[in-house]
């Protein structure tokens, strides 16, 4: 398979974007404001005695704009919102606050490591393993056994509270990554602190029952949003080791409400190509790579890829190659057709 670097895709596409593709979409910070708004005004009457019924219907709320809010994060810490990076910063702390991940964290995480080197299984921190990996390290394997795959229900683990997991596991492990020197893990580990404090204080507040509704619930519900997305986003893709997004990256579609709400965060393929590009351009670039490799750019419905990530293995036994360890069972990746 004849891999082709991010680059050389960005030479022949960028020329054919329309005009105005590549400006920061400001308006965009607008969901900021309405997903606070539905948090603080849903925990508001959690607080103050709302019936009993619609406890359940206000942690779906409060988690949906959880979710909502990372996906504002996630743009704006790619500058594809705006340009300083202090502003930039600060809309990314305030949009994963619910996760207490730290800007400068994420910056180094996903867009300096994930995106340069997405699915290679020696560096892409959110790659899954290979079969060697596996093998050698009890830790991978007691994760992968957690992953969603091969049928298993305890799978499922990985959607309810996987981004939550991973980010504190990212924040605990950057210096042995070398992903942040000593004085930005400080940093960052202060700006995660904050967050957690924040957290702390509202429970106390609260009391425990219901800050279960107004919290604890709705993570579950905003992790499984997120981790819907994020795990159709490589996991059924190939391992690579030239940084082809056209080969490594799926591009999900769902419904034009959820793209609206999710801030197109399923059109992966086009933010691997240009990830300081807002996704509400994404749709051009889509048809864009339609026109010009159909026989790379992979798409498919969302509830496929999830069935297909339920149904196989998160193990490599080749690049190419999933792998159930324990019964040798084998699928393919995901891989562009031939021309």
């Amino acid at each position: 398979m004849h891999l082709r670097s991010i680059s050389a895709y960005a030479r022949e596409l960028k020329p054919l974007m329309p005009a105005g593709s590549f400006a920061p979409a400001r308006l965009r910070l607008l969901w900021l404001p309405l997903h606070f708004a539905v948090v603080a005004l849903s925990i508001a009457a959690l607080a103050h005695g709302v019936a009993w019924p619609l406890w359940p219907l206000l942690s779906l709320l409060i988690g949906c704009s959880f979710a909502g809010g990372t996906f504002v994060a996630h743009e704006a810490l790619h500058g594809a919102l705006v340009r300083g990076r202090s502003v930039r910063r600060l809309i990314g702390w305030l949009g994963f606050l619910p996760f207490g991940v730290s800007p400068r964290l994420w910056e180094a995480w996903h867009n300096r490591v994930h995106h340069g080197h997405t699915n290679d299984p020696s560096q892409d921190p959110d790659a899954y393993p290979t079969l060697d990996q596996y093998r050698r390290s009890a830790g991978v394997r007691a994760a992968t056994e957690l992953a969603l795959g091969r049928g298993r229900w305890r799978g499922l683990v990985s959607v309810l509270i996987g981004f939550s997991v991973q980010s504190a596991h990212q924040l605990l492990d950057a210096r042995a990554r070398r992903l942040l020197n000593r004085r930005e893990h400080l940093l960052a580990l202060v700006e995660s602190a904050l967050g957690v404090a924040l957290w702390v204080a509202l429970a106390m507040a609260l009391g425990p029952l219901t800050f279960v509704f107004a919290f604890v619930l709705p993570m579950v519900v905003a992790n499984s949003i997120i981790m819907s997305l994020i795990l159709t986003n490589h996991c059924l893709s190939p391992h690579t080791d030239v940084n082809d997004p056209l080969v490594n990256s799926l591009s999900v579609t769902s419904s034009r409400w959820f793209e609206l709400y999710t801030l197109g965060f399923g059109f992966h393929v086009e933010h691997h190509l240009f990830p300081a590009m807002s996704a509400r351009h994404a749709r051009p670039l889509a048809r864009l790579l339609t026109q010009r490799f159909p026989e790379r750019y992979q798409a498919v419905p969302l509830l496929k890829a999830l069935r297909g990530l339920y149904r196989s293995a998160r193990v490599y036994d080749t690049p190419t190659t999933l792998m159930d360890p324990k019964t040798g069972q084998r699928w393919q990746t995901l891989t562009p057709k031939p021309a």
